[in-house]
């Protein structure tokens, strides 16, 4: 009876926030697609008549010179630049400060966002601090709570996973409590964003499977969810069928740059979906195994989805049948049931492909208790998943990933 009262209530609190979503202002960056569009930045930065900028990557991209070839293109066009690179795996209070520091030293006009997900996480809260000086972090932590407009933000993605370039969220983590948690606000969408294949040309393979895991997961979870929009059901659907047909070629030849072009594409769909739709307990609960064990988000997505899919049962069958007759995965002859365990058993043979573990083992007993109620917090009442979950259902399938 208990359940039952509180799934009443999730669901309320879903319908009223789905119905006010409409009434809210979504925002989609300005693309820049293409090979090679990385040098059509600092035209764009003119034009908004940004003379100094700063530049949030990681020392990763730093010691491979990725980021060289921009700074050459904005020095040639007398905009100076301002490096932080201190991102860490997951951005941390301490590195958005420091980022903030850096901007508010130098006058800076602008921020350029270079990287994967951390670097574009990072810039997004400290351009958020910046244009919030007397609000910390922590008190932007969950919904709508940044008050003032940012200053002018440009993402360029170097993977194709987290669609964060189009996202209105930042994830940080607390290096103390080691939790892992967001900050959502329209004000976070990126100006603008830069999708150029050459940027993630000849990225190692087990990057490019778990960031393309990623992406897929987002993908996957918007459409699965209760409050789609007609828009971000036919984003979701665009994106799984081209991660299905490019994935695979990109992680076996990092050099095939038509396959990493779709892949950003694919991303980017996906971030445009979860952004209108949510995502669910997949994400809820690779957030607080990325946090207590420093598990990269893609890695965690990827091993969680099967689970959490197989979890949601028939409430899932109708929707999974759909993306996999999109996806060209089902035979027209197949019941619905048959063509969702179709798409699963698909979602399981990319991560065998990709030499991705089936389990975590690393997780502890004693932290299962933990994990169990941030995942929990995370995700109810806010995602509006299929089946809500509470629990002993969590710590189950906790188990079930820890194998």
């Amino acid at each position: 009876m208990l359940n039952l009262f509180r799934i009443i209530n999730y669901r309320i609190y879903q319908f009223n926030f789905y119905v006010a979503s409409f009434l809210m202002r979504h925002r989609k960056p300005i693309l820049i697609t293409g090979a090679g569009s990385i040098h059509k930045l600092p035209e764009v930065l003119k034009k908004h008549k940004i003379d100094r900028v700063l530049l949030v990557t990681d020392k990763g991209l730093s010691a491979l010179g990725l980021p060289n070839p921009l700074m050459e293109d904005l020095s040639s066009n007398n905009i100076q630049y301002f490096v932080y690179d201190g991102v860490q795996q997951d951005p941390s209070v301490e590195n958005i400060e420091q980022a903030k520091s850096i901007y508010e030293a130098n006058n800076c006009e602008g921020v350029i966002a270079f990287g994967g997900g951390s670097p574009m996480d990072c810039a997004k809260a400290a351009a958020a601090r910046v244009a919030n000086p007397k609000k910390s972090v922590k008190k932007m932590r969950g919904l709508l709570k940044v008050t003032n407009s940012l200053p002018p933000l440009f993402a360029v993605p170097t993977t194709a996973g987290t669609g964060s370039e189009c996202t209105i969220v930042a994830v940080v983590k607390a290096n103390k409590s080691q939790e892992k948690y967001a900050v959502t606000d329209f004000k976070l969408c990126p100006l603008y964003a830069v999708l150029d294949p050459e940027l993630t040309l000849g990225l190692p393979k087990h990057i490019t499977a778990w960031t393309g895991l990623d992406a897929l997961t987002h993908a996957v979870e918007a459409y699965i969810g209760q409050k789609n929009t007609k828009e971000s059901a036919e984003l979701g659907l665009k994106a799984v069928k081209l991660i299905f047909e490019s994935l695979e070629k990109a992680y076996q030849n990092g050099e095939d740059i038509y396959a990493r072009e779709q892949m950003l594409l694919a991303s980017h769909y996906a971030g445009l979906a979860f952004t209108r739709a949510y995502v669910g307990y997949v994400h809820a609960i690779a957030h607080n195994l990325g946090g207590l064990y420093s598990i990269p988000h893609g890695l965690a997505n990827a091993v969680v989805l099967p689970y959490v899919l197989e979890y949601y049962g028939s409430s899932v069958y109708r929707s999974l049948a759909e993306l996999a007759d999109f996806a060209g995965l089902a035979s027209a002859n197949q019941s619905t049931e048959e063509k969702a365990k179709v798409f699963i058993s698909a979602v399981k043979e990319l991560l065998r492909k990709f030499d991705i573990p089936e389990h975590f083992e690393q997780i502890r007993d004693e932290d299962i208790p933990l994990i169990v109620s941030r995942a929990l917090h995370e995700a109810n009442p806010l995602y509006p998943v299929p089946k809500i979950m509470f629990e002993d259902d969590c710590t189950a399938l906790v188990k079930k990933i820890k194998g």
